[in-house]
């Protein structure tokens, strides 16, 4: 049945007797005529689908006579993305890519909620008439992501050869990322490596967690470049992997989450704590505690040229939150 007192339009299904035992997604193909297998599979991965109320990103989980299913179905997007002028920093572009100082508060692709104002409307924009296809259609090649309040360096492909040339780069690991962030507290080691798979929250659809489900392996090697007394850090994060919300999950799995973060962060109360023990005045604790976003930059970025075949390293400074930040915690002694 339909349910429509929801922001988004659910679908609640049971499961009946004789699909016992089949696969979520063969299971929702059969109950819902609206939708293809192929659609169903990717709400699933979307983490849109709830089984007995957690969510489920495993296609493949066998289902019981009587489990509750629940779709939430997001808002159909536009085929074609619009370009929009939207002023951005192009660090680097020639007719193969561009690299992109990303701001806060951009978001990458348009989804769910958001059909413009992205990256990728202004790329299309920014690029018209260079655009020669990816995957037969004139658009940009993102070749990996950051969040929509992370700032900071990404390479975008002009045409399908070099988005594939830069996205086995991302798999073998020679295009290289290397973050900034400022967590609670001091990591120790001061230099280590975190190896741990992530996956979606188990019960939460806009939350990532260590081990979640349909984990994927991801390792994140990090380096305390600063410590500011035992209240702050400064770390800088080189990935091997790119998983979603890969340094705010490995930080706080460390239980040293990253400022400013609301969705992995420290509660309030904790942070405010820290900051006092650490003496700081009210305005400079005020002023920590209003980081609305979380406290995390991508500052340099280095790959293959995918034509050309040269090595290409790029650097972004850190943006002015967060040098108005760092320039809060210096005074922690």
């Amino acid at each position: 049945m339909n349910d429509m007192t929801e922001k988004k339009p659910t679908l609640r299904v049971a499961v009946p007797a004789e699909m016992e035992g089949e696969r979520l997604d063969k299971t929702l193909a059969a109950l819902c005529d609206d939708f293809s297998r192929s659609r169903i599979q990717a709400l699933i991965e979307d983490g849109d689908v709830t089984l007995n109320g957690a969510v489920c990103t495993g296609s493949k989980v066998k289902v019981t006579a009587g489990d509750v299913i629940k779709i939430v179905v997001p808002p159909l997007l536009d085929a074609t993305p619009q370009a929009e002028n939207i002023p951005l920093d192009i660090v680097y572009q020639d007719d193969d890519l561009l690299v992109i100082n990303k701001p806060v508060g951009l978001t990458v692709h348009p989804g769910a909620g958001q059909h413009s104002g992205t990256l990728v409307n202004a790329l299309l924009y920014h690029c018209a008439g260079e655009l020669s296809g990816i995957g037969g259609v004139a658009r940009p090649g993102i070749v990996h992501r950051l969040d929509k309040d992370t700032s900071g360096l990404m390479v975008v492909a002009k045409h399908d050869r070099a988005h594939k040339r830069l996205s086995d780069q991302l798999v073998d690991r020679t295009l290289s990322r290397i973050y900034t962030a400022f967590v609670w507290k001091v990591p120790m080691p001061l230099k280590g490596m975190v190896d741990q798979p992530i996956g979606r929250h188990k019960t939460s659809r806009i939350k990532m967690a260590v081990r979640g489900a349909a984990a994927r392996e991801a390792t994140t090697h990090y380096h305390v470049e600063e410590a500011y007394g035992k209240t702050a850090a400064k770390v800088i994060c080189q990935l091997e992997s790119g998983r979603t919300h890969q340094i705010r999950v490995h930080m706080t799995y460390l239980r040293h989450p990253l400022i400013g973060d609301a969705l992995y962060g420290l509660p309030d109360q904790e942070g405010r704590s820290l900051l006092n023990r650490a003496g700081l005045d009210e305005d400079a604790r005020t002023a920590i505690m209003a980081m609305d976003r979380q406290a995390l930059h991508a500052g340099e970025i280095g790959f293959i040229h995918p034509i050309l075949g040269e090595e290409m390293v790029f650097d972004a400074p850190l943006p002015e939150d967060l040098l108005n930040l760092e320039n809060l915690l210096k005074t922690i002694e």
